[in-house]
């Protein structure tokens, strides 16, 4: 969990907001709530201050073999939108062509969950997860699709349950369409 989140502040905020609200924070049934949500938050903003490229650092040369296409997909993401505090949810995929190195396939889900772990949106999250693997590895081409259903879209507003937002986020040669196309076919693809 975050260490530079400040527990007792968030704690003390919680208070004043259920007091806002008209509830009674003293209350037998409140009383345990502010604690709960500080440590909750301090889960979902862990990854306030982390370097996400510090996942990729362990990268491994690959030399005259480089250039077979990296996917991988349906990566579970949850993140907390910055505009209203509410989570949304999805699927990150994140394909890349090496260039001269390539990383576990565990970096991916980490650099994926790092990110998404600070009050963000989701065009962003894409184009950060992007930018880090691009920084870190220097890969030929990444590409980064994120779906999500987002909580204030679902909750709030429009109340729009169902509703997917999809975001795409490429770099070098996975900018291209024809490379994208082969990406999403692979993507959309069940067994492949």
């Amino acid at each position: 969990m975050a260490e530079g989140v400040d527990r007792p502040r968030i704690a003390a905020a919680v208070r004043e907001l259920l007091a806002a609200i008209g509830a009674d924070p003293a209350s037998e049934e409140l009383a345990g709530t502010p604690g709960r949500v500080a440590d909750a938050y301090a889960e979902f903003f862990s990854g306030m201050g982390e370097d996400p490229c510090a996942f990729l650092a362990d990268s491994v040369p690959v030399g005259d073999q480089s250039g077979e296409l990296v996917l991988m997909r349906d990566i579970e993401l949850r993140s907390v939108c910055e505009h209203h505090l509410l989570p949304f949810r999805g699927r990150a995929h994140v394909a890349y062509r090496p260039g001269e190195r390539v990383v576990g396939l565990s970096a991916l889900p980490r650099v994926v969950a790092s990110l998404a772990a600070r009050p963000q949106v989701q065009e962003r999250l894409g184009e950060q997860i992007a930018a880090a693997i691009d920084a870190a590895i220097g890969p030929q081409g990444v590409l980064v699709v994120l779906e999500a259903t987002h909580g204030c879209v679902a909750d709030r507003g429009v109340r729009q349950t169902g509703a997917r937002a999809i975001t795409v986020a490429a770099r070098g040669s996975l900018a291209r369409p024809a490379e994208q196309a082969a990406v999403f076919a692979l993507i959309g693809g069940r067994d492949a």
